[in-house]
């Protein structure tokens, strides 16, 4: 199995409020989706560890922000951060307006920020709540990479019909002006449909960061 960065991940801190974001210097990958969309089966998957991430009891009660350290343990080159997943009618009104407060907030203020998975079930993308996280994050010019997650439920044609119309959606989105990049995958933890094809898109994003960060200490050996 190859390596990869994000295979050293580990739990680092939760966050309820934005004064407790940490005031970290690594990039961070912001996982978002809707509730049972797959999500902590996804980052489980990816990091390669079994309870990294998991799904509260109740879908859509938990309302906080998950941080993940990446690589060593002195000296973190990334954090994964898991928003809370959305889409439940059973969460109270008050809950909603703290999740869209910190979740808004998050998405457009935070420096660290280098990009978005956004997870989206393959049988049903692009629900008004996944186009109001695209809205949140378009004035940050920064990318979104979006998961099209349990992919194995669908034929081949399913699939593919599944991929060209919200490839089209999107190039709709950049044809109106968003100006981070806007790209998309078919995905299955199930099946472990295109994970590596996840890996690239995720660690391109951290990868150049860290060397950057890690250059001077390179010449000077």
């Amino acid at each position: 199995m190859s390596s990869f960065l994000l295979h050293q991940a580990r739990f680092f801190t939760t966050v309820n409020h934005l004064r407790d974001l940490p005031p970290t210097p690594q990039p961070e990958i912001a996982f978002a989706g809707r509730s049972n969309a797959g999500k902590s089966t996804a980052i489980n998957l990816l990091c390669n560890q079994k309870r990294l991430a998991f799904a509260s009891k109740t879908p859509g009660r938990t309302q906080h922000i998950n941080y993940f350290a990446i690589g060593p343990a002195d000296q973190p080159k990334a954090h994964v951060v898991d928003l809370p997943g959305y889409g439940y009618a059973e969460v109270s009104g008050n809950a909603k307006l703290h999740w869209q407060q910190l979740l808004s907030t998050y998405l457009q203020s935070r420096a660290q920020l280098v990009g978005m998975i956004l997870m989206m079930d393959s049988r049903r993308p692009l629900t008004e709540l996944d186009k109001i996280m695209l809205d949140w994050f378009a004035p940050t010019g920064k990318p979104i990479h979006a998961l099209l997650t349990k992919c194995d439920k669908l034929t081949r044609q399913e699939s593919t019909n599944t991929l060209r119309a919200t490839k089209k959606a999107f190039d709709e989105y950049t044809a109106a002006g968003y100006r981070g990049e806007l790209t998309l995958q078919l995905f299955s933890a199930l099946k472990r449909v295109g994970l590596d094809e996840a890996h690239e898109k995720i660690e391109s994003w951290l990868i150049p960061k860290a060397t950057e960060e890690t250059a001077p200490e390179d010449e000077a050996q």
